[in-house]
């Protein structure tokens, strides 16, 4: 059992800047104090608004692009977010709990978590008033890296006390309900990526593979076999005029970013057409 002196110590520093603009940070220091922490990054889902990145690590190499990719859409993929919001989970969750088999073979993994340079992440799924949550995503980036048994059952232990330290730093964030709810938007462009061109059967196999599922899952998860799924999804990739599952991938975050005040239906429509004639 590890010393509390440290754990104290650190303690000292989230209560009072609870509210302030370096408890995110405080927050994390005193984590790295308990478990060994390459990587560190705080998302906060404020009511039924888009994601706010309140606290990050860039590696030297990288830059906000990905960040930016993620608060501005990827997040709808993302196995912790879906683990809040869908089955309404809270607690600490390593990747490998809450993702789907075949979920590292996923674009939406190479993109995210190979450019974090992940090896293991083990995360806090906290919740807020109002449809709000945190996500505090801790990372080990060294090669073959994991965290241990004796680590998460330290993660777990604090947990009360790290869900009330952000309960009281982000106690207004979803205090006053948006005019727009823009997740449900989002997850309603998410839903209907295609549709305009696929079956519906052709929709929900395309759905299925941008949220990481592999052929078998799929398959499972539609009850049909693994070669109908591997033939809607390659007229699918073909209706699409794409060849790969990095370029559906990269097809709906471009076509959901570029969408002008969104308001329902495929964000293929509008981003298919040509544009207009100078």
């Amino acid at each position: 059992m590890p010393t509390l002196a440290p754990f104290s110590r650190h303690l000292a520093g989230p209560i009072p800047a609870a509210g302030g603009n370096d408890f995110p940070s405080m927050l994390v220091a005193m984590l790295r104090e308990l478990v060994a922490v390459d990587d560190a990054t705080v998302v906060a889902y404020p009511g039924t608004d888009l994601p706010v990145i309140e606290y990050f690590e860039v590696p030297t190499d990288s830059g906000l692009s990905t960040l930016d990719m993620f608060a501005k859409g990827a997040f709808l993929l993302d196995p912790y977010y879906l683990a809040a919001t869908q089955d309404n989970q809270f607690g600490v969750f390593r990747l490998r709990d809450l993702s789907p088999t075949g979920f590292k073979d996923s674009d939406y993994y190479k993109t995210w978590y190979r450019n974090c340079r992940f090896e293991d992440e083990c995360g806090y799924l906290l919740p807020l008033d109002n449809e709000g949550f945190i996500n505090i995503a801790l990372g080990k980036t060294t090669p073959r890296a994991s965290f241990t048994k004796k680590e998460r059952g330290i993660l777990e232990d604090i947990y009360p006390t790290v869900e009330a330290l952000c309960r009281q730093h982000w106690a207004n964030s979803g205090s006053a309900p948006a005019a727009v709810n823009l997740r449900a938007q989002l997850h309603g462009a998410l839903e209907a990526f295609g549709s305009s061109l696929l079956t519906s059967r052709e929709t929900q196999v395309i759905n299925l593979v941008l949220h990481g599922h592999s052929t078998k899952t799929v398959a499972e998860k539609l009850s049909i076999s693994m070669e109908t799924v591997k033939l809607h999804r390659k007229h699918a990739y073909a209706k699409l005029e794409v060849s790969s599952q990095s370029e559906l991938f990269y097809l709906f975050l471009d076509s959901l970013m570029s969408a002008q005040d969104y308001d329902g239906g495929d964000t293929l429509v509008a981003y298919m057409q040509p544009p207009p004639k100078g």
